[in-house]
């Protein structure tokens, strides 16, 4: 399941629900969670808050297709990803994802594979609010 939220979210009750709610119980032995939530710093300076921009449809259209690239490479018994959009602040939690696998070793290397993918090249768009002033981020943070 893919989900864009314009407002904050508890990855932890999120990943929970998800979880109860999953027909695969039994079938999966190892479950991958990343949670990445907002810095505020960047580049050096204070960061008091952000906007991520997004084109709908086109963002959603993208992460469904590196989640099926990713189930494609391993054997995904399923996947959630959840992803802020709108004015995001401090230590508000900007994406989730999370897999289930029978085998760690898979749910490892598909979580990082969703995530990468994720932060390198889908439709986003950062403009950071500063101190003094915005600005666009132009480049991601490296892994």
């Amino acid at each position: 399941m893919i989900q864009l939220r314009e407002s904050r979210f508890d990855p932890w009750l999120e990943l929970q629900a998800y979880q109860d709610s999953l027909a695969i119980k039994g079938k999966y032995g190892a479950t991958a969670v990343f949670v990445g939530s907002m810095r505020d710093f960047n580049e050096g300076d204070e960061v008091r808050a952000m906007t991520l921009e997004h084109y709908p449809g086109m963002t959603e259209q993208y992460l469904d297709k590196i989640v099926h690239e990713a189930v494609q490479k391993w054997p995904l018994l399923d996947s959630l990803v959840i992803h802020r959009v709108g004015d995001i602040l401090p230590d508000d939690s900007i994406v989730l994802v999370a897999v289930w696998c029978a085998h760690r070793a898979s749910a490892f290397d598909a979580s990082r594979y969703i995530m990468e993918e994720l932060k390198s090249n889908a439709p986003f768009w950062k403009k950071e609010t500063l101190t003094e002033g915005t600005r666009w981020v132009e480049k991601n943070t490296p892994s």
